[in-house]
């Protein structure tokens, strides 16, 4: 049996392959930057919390830095998830 694909077809199918691919681009792209910003602020919040207590040890940079981190996986896993 022959396929019996156009040339025009197949310009279409390698126009959608580079948008989709574009597309994944631009979701995991967001999904970085969504998690870099959520460890960002709690760290920025640890350090005022810790200014605010004059406190010697950074006890609240380390607590949120790490809810921070645990905080960005958990949305990367949903968002992965939702993605597929």
């Amino acid at each position: 049996m022959q396929d019996k694909t156009t040339p025009e077809d197949q310009k279409n199918q390698q126009k959608k392959d580079r948008f989709e691919g574009l597309h994944n681009y631009a979701k995991y792209s967001g999904l970085a930057f969504q998690m870099i910003a959520i460890i960002l602020i709690t760290v920025w919040a640890g350090t005022k919390l810790d200014k605010l207590f004059l406190m010697e040890t950074p006890v609240f940079t380390i607590i949120l830095s790490l809810f921070g981190v645990a905080a960005a996986i958990y949305t990367a896993v949903k968002d992965f998830i939702k993605i597929k």
